[in-house]
């Protein structure tokens, strides 16, 4: 999802590029030109050159005269580019479990053969459809291109996995597709956390400033500091500082962007555009003294906004809103091949 928050991640809106940025808001507001990113990203509002290797939706071109169809957002199709997600786990049980998937080919074959990017031949995230559970995981590829890892579901009720790729194929582009999984059981779904600048983890905590805009690019920077001092010594996680996944409220929309050049902290800046205005949860992952550790934000795109740098986000009043807490990193949620 090259170096690396490229908030599937995990098409026609969700182009992203990283940089840096101020102040957040519930609708984020401006802070002045985007600077270009390092990183390939996960397009979607903007459209993509072919040697970008964007890794979001690639919507088809229009009849000469036309309007360009618009591209499809990274993660809400199981099938494109002759490509499919073949789930052979689709019903997991609640708890600790194991998924087992495939890519296939249009042909019904298994692909074996990968590009490496950042890392891995494939990045595979699993998040509730509540956005109250994010897991981003790292599977084992069999010689038949069976892919397998653990997993814990704490709880019932839908999930989305998605599978970030780019095949071996000449020509072949970055790929994001998406499958549903069922967890059987009563559920109970979770309210999504209220907008807040801060998210903390672990006795980490993590500030969000910047914007994240509707069909333009806007500018993210997360701070990380504990115990009151900045983390200045980040370590890299799969050849970057950071990564951040983004996913819209609704329809789970993915996005998966890497960070600028830059580092080793406190600060891990990005670049985003958002497909539409709405409320989208932002997953940041960093790694500090050898844990993984994720920090979670709520974020409007297209809504009320502060003042950059005014450090609380608010409403329409300009009130401020209480902090959302960040997401428990555990082990099955985070395995590191």
């Amino acid at each position: 999802m090259n170096t690396g928050v490229r908030i599937t991640a995990f098409a026609a809106a969700l182009a992203a590029t990283f940089g840096t940025a101020y102040g957040v808001g519930k609708g984020v507001g401006p802070v002045g030109e985007p600077a270009k990113a390092g990183h390939g990203e996960h397009a979607a509002a903007q459209p993509q050159k072919e040697d970008e290797g964007a890794h979001a939706g690639h919507g088809e071109g229009s009849a000469e005269g036309s309007a360009p169809a618009a591209e499809i957002p990274g993660g809400l199709q199981v099938s494109e580019g002759g490509y499919t997600l073949a789930m052979e786990t689709p019903v997991p049980a609640a708890g600790k479990s194991v998924l087992k998937f495939s890519i296939k080919d249009a042909s019904g074959r298994k692909v074996t053969a990968f590009t490496t990017e950042h890392g891995k031949e494939l990045h595979f995230i699993v998040a509730s459809r509540d956005l109250d559970t994010f897991r981003h995981l790292h599977p084992v590829k069999a010689a038949d291109g069976t892919w397998t890892t653990p997993v814990d579901l704490p709880a019932a009720g839908g999930y989305k996995a998605f599978a970030d790729f780019k095949p071996a194929a000449p020509g072949a582009k970055g790929i994001t597709l998406g499958v549903d999984l069922s967890v059987p059981g009563a559920y109970a779904p979770k309210p999504l956390p209220t907008v807040a600048p801060t998210s903390t983890v672990d006795g980490y905590r993590v500030r969000l400033g910047g914007t994240l805009n509707p069909g333009r690019a806007g500018e993210l920077r997360l701070t990380v500091t504990k115990g009151g001092k900045p983390v200045t010594d980040l370590e890299p996680y799969l050849g970057a500082y950071g990564h951040l996944v983004a996913l819209r409220d609704g329809d789970l929309a993915y996005l998966h962007v890497h960070p600028n050049e830059g580092g080793p902290g406190p600060d891990v800046s990005f670049t985003a555009t958002a497909p539409s205005p709405g409320t989208y949860r932002l997953f940041l992952d960093f790694q500090h003294k050898g844990t993984v550790r994720t920090a979670a934000f709520t974020v409007t795109a297209g809504g009320a906004t502060v003042a950059p740098g005014a450090g609380t986000v608010g409403d329409a009043s300009g009130a401020p809103v209480p902090a959302a807490g960040g997401v428990t990193h555990d082990a099955g949620g985070h395995t590191h091949g």
